[in-house]
């Protein structure tokens, strides 16, 4: 059973390290990608507060494709350029967005959601999938989640 739990109070550089060392823990010795970013996904939505979705896009064959996450139904495929997820795969550069009724072309999956952060994963210097986080309050995500969850992704990136 893997009992992970972030502190209520725990400063956010000290929160990321925990979770990327209960990210690591998880995925120890399993080789296979789907099953890792099944337990990614629900690991990120148990330490990061005030989420309304948690997930993987994948690349394949150009173009974005949604892998395992936890939230409502998503878009399946998202072109690179387009969207949030689509601009972070094109660039190689992390989105925080604030407000994403404010960001050019943003792809609404859940009216709900107000804030996103999408993090490409580099394996190689190419980007192989996006963590998407999204969350229903506006500006819920800031520089030091995007240095956490960078930091999550080079840490995972060879297991996904």
């Amino acid at each position: 059973m893997y009992d992970f739990a972030p502190k209520g109070d725990t400063p956010k550089p000290e929160l990321y390290g925990e979770l990327v060392e209960a990210a690591q823990a998880l995925i120890a010795g399993e080789p296979d990608p789907v099953a890792n970013m099944s337990n990614l996904a629900a690991l990120l939505w148990q330490y990061l507060p005030e989420l309304n979705w948690s997930g993987f896009y994948r690349t394949i064959e150009g173009e974005l494709v949604l892998g395992p996450f936890i939230g409502k139904p998503a878009c399946i495929r998202i072109p690179f350029g387009q969207g949030v997820c689509g601009t972070a795969a094109q660039s190689g550069e992390t989105q925080v967005v604030p407000d994403v009724h404010a960001f050019p072309g943003h792809i609404a999956c859940d009216a709900a959601s107000r804030s996103e952060l999408v993090v490409p994963v580099l394996r190689d210097g190419k980007v192989i999938a996006v963590i998407d986080l999204d969350s229903p309050l506006p500006g819920r995500f800031d520089d030091e989640d995007a240095a956490g969850i960078e930091r999550f992704a080079t840490a995972v990136a060879r297991s996904i």
